[in-house]
């Protein structure tokens, strides 16, 4: 799905976890030296590993990922990304991972290409989470092409090939009805509406949520946050294609009127915090995890955001430096009609495709 794989060890030593100790390369000739040594010493080694740091986070890493069907394996991966947008809300997210995995006749797994597995994940991973948000290569994901692999158990592969780096689905919460993990769902749109949106807005989401005769599904894309957006196209083409041969052949998932979308998003801290703003939100008010959820949010119906500060670690408000505005963090619910998915697809062929 995207270009082979480049690797390149930093100070031509074998690659180290993070926190790995920082290879001594002489020995202490006398313990006893006297401090004016000891402060060079340390400057020195400070001063090399700060180059080797330096080097690191400049790393470029180019990797292949293929798309496949959701399968048992998928498990752990998936709940834990499903956490990561629920957080401390009461959803039951291992039921929703279980559903999403019963009906994998819709939805996709993300992980590295097969001919990649061999590449040490370790590594990967330090290199990854050494650089800053959003900045894989473009050529790491997405636009080239897209082949979704059934999985078979009996795969040879090793274990760690198998970590989920993204998923999409969809989850009917009409025909769900009933189902505790979707009635919690259902309960915490209407619970973030109420905090955000006037007393109309709420009866507005509430008399749509149950309207049986408009299916409403909840539309879940979740993904490692340096995985670039341009992931999205092919997975997105692919989920569509799935649900219009689920509707088709009448399974579960195929006929939705609305899609019910809670994105991660962040805004200025301090700024709208009024009912009244906080439901008319502008796009550029608000910055998208992720960004292709921006054209969902063009087309929505219903729209509004509302504060996850009191669930949310630490890290993810406040100040990235002391030159920036401090952030927000919030979820952005949106109710997009079925009918303008042919003007989101067109935005997102047009904004990324590679």
């Amino acid at each position: 799905m995207a270009s082979r794989p480049k690797r390149r060890a930093v100070g031509g030593g074998t690659p180290q976890p993070p926190g790995a100790p920082v290879p001594c390369h002489e020995e202490e000739e006398n313990e006893e030296t006297e401090d004016q040594d000891d402060d060079d010493d340390d400057d020195e080694g400070d001063s090399d590993e700060e180059e080797d740091e330096d080097e690191v986070v400049g790393e470029e890493v180019n990797v292949e990922f293929e798309a496949y069907s959701i399968s048992d394996s998928d498990y752990d991966g998936i709940k834990r990304l499903l956490q990561q947008l629920f957080l401390k809300a009461p959803v039951n997210t291992a039921e929703l991972t279980e559903l999403l995995i019963q009906q994998n006749h819709i939805g996709s797994v993300i992980k590295v290409s097969r001919r990649l597995r061999s590449f040490s994940l370790n590594w990967f991973f330090f290199l990854v989470n050494s650089r800053p948000a959003g900045c894989l290569s473009r050529h790491g994901a997405g636009g080239l092409g897209y082949e979704q692999t059934d999985v078979s158990e009996d795969s040879d592969d090793d274990v760690d090939g198998d970590e989920v780096f993204g998923f999409i689905s969809l989850l009917n919460l009409t025909e769900r009805k009933g189902t505790p993990c979707a009635e919690q769902i259902k309960a915490l749109a209407l619970r973030g509406c109420a905090k955000s949106c006037e007393k109309s807005v709420v009866e507005q989401l509430d008399r749509l949520l149950s309207d049986s005769s408009r299916p409403v599904g909840l539309l879940l894309s979740e993904r490692f946050v340096n995985v670039p957006a341009q992931i999205a196209l092919p997975l997105h083409r692919q989920l569509q294609k799935e649900l219009a041969e689920a509707h088709k052949t009448n399974k579960p998932c195929g006929k939705c009127h609305f899609y019910l979308l809670i994105s991660k998003t962040f805004a200025e801290a301090g700024k709208n915090n009024s009912k009244k703003n906080q439901s008319s939100q502008k796009k550029d008010e608000l910055m998208f995890t992720n960004a292709e959820e921006e054209f969902f949010y063009e087309k929505a119906a219903l729209r509004f955001s509302y504060s996850v500060q009191e669930e949310s670690d630490s890290c993810l408000g406040g100040r990235w430096s002391f030159d920036d505005v401090p952030m927000q963090p919030l979820r952005t619910v949106m109710l997009v009609p079925c009918d303008r998915m042919g003007e989101v697809m067109a935005a997102l062929e047009e904004h990324l495709s590679v």
